[in-house]
């Protein structure tokens, strides 16, 4: 099958780069770059929206600098449209809105045009057909955190009947994790934490403990946990005391230490395919920060507003122009 196209494809694009590294504010530039070629098996999407994760100013300061290619754009949640397709692509046609996050692995060789960037490219199996009832902002800040915390859950073994803690309940993959714990894996009970003023959110989201870390110790409940899914990074120490004997620890962020494990994200569009139910029901859905969406100028602000980790749920770029 001939690869389609779409004649009025430009051919460079404003892109957001950094050529070095260090903090955002010093090294993110908005900048103009080739228009990113596709091969085979991929698609070139014109940009709608993108999510900013974690791992992107963690690239920016080297955090995978072995894989890194400088200069590179950030960025790997999208939504948008496809506009055109490689000649090994079935599954997606020009114009066919889609979401995913383009990079398969998340700290191995990641895209050189990320997805901050007015057009993108992906492999299609990587994407999904964006579900019909979000919008593309609420569609970007899906893939690459309900992915982790899918493949968190599934990766731990954890079934219906089981117990959850989850540390950081309001962020990104959290607020994931609770749904999903709740609607896909059929949890017993669900306990998260969070700062006094998202502990509502926590409840709304399905917690049936929600806990203030800022007045609490979630290592001094009387009550113990199957799973303890670790969203912000806490002293092992304190972890492992919340589970039950044979309980296991899921580390979402670095440090690994046993009994805990650390889960990196595969991204799938088979993934986002299986979800699909879920979030178009309503079951499942993306929480957005107050502040979202950051316009695309304003890439370093939105960056450094993660960086504070006083986020909730996902921050995202739009509209891309």
């Amino acid at each position: 099958m001939a690869a389609a196209s779409v004649p009025t494809l430009p051919s460079h694009i404003k892109a957001w780069v950094y050529s070095e590294y260090g903090k955002s504010s010093n090294v993110l530039k908005l900048t103009t770059v080739p228009l990113p070629q596709i091969k085979a098996d991929q698609v070139l999407i014109k940009v709608e929206a993108a999510a900013v994760n974690p791992i992107d100013y963690r690239r920016l300061i080297g955090y995978i600098t072995e894989t890194d290619t400088l200069p590179t754009t950030p960025g790997y949640d999208v939504a948008g449209v496809v506009t055109k397709v490689g000649s090994q692509v079935t599954k997606f046609k020009v114009g066919d809105e889609v979401y995913g996050d383009i990079n398969e692995h998340s700290m191995i060789y990641p895209k050189v045009v990320g997805s901050f960037a007015e057009y993108t490219t992906a492999e299609e199996k990587v994407l999904a057909h964006k579900p019909s009832n979000l919008s593309f902002v609420e569609a970007a800040a899906v893939p690459l955190s309900i992915e982790t915390a899918y493949g968190g859950l599934e990766q731990a073994g954890f079934t219906a009947g089981q117990s959850i803690l989850v540390l950081g309940g309001a962020g990104g993959v959290g607020t994931f994790v609770i749904q999903l714990a709740k609607h896909v894996f059929g949890a017993s009970k669900i306990a998260a934490t969070s700062s006094t003023r998202k502990l509502e959110l926590l409840r709304n989201l399905g917690a049936d403990l929600a806990i203030d870390y800022t007045k609490e110790k979630f290592e001094e409940l009387p009550e113990k946990f199957d799973l303890v899914c670790d969203c912000v990074g806490e002293e092992p120490d304190r972890t492992f005391k919340a589970i039950k004997e044979g309980g296991k620890v899921l580390q979402i962020v670095p440090p690994e230490t046993p009994p805990g494990f650390l889960h990196i994200v595969h991204s799938k569009g088979s993934t986002l395919e299986k979800l699909r139910p879920y979030l178009e029901s309503g079951q499942v859905k993306p929480v957005l920060d107050p502040k979202t969406p950051f316009p695309f100028s304003q890439a370093v602000e939105a960056v450094t507003y993660l960086e504070t980790k006083r986020a909730t749920g996902k921050v995202v770029l739009h509209p891309i122009p």
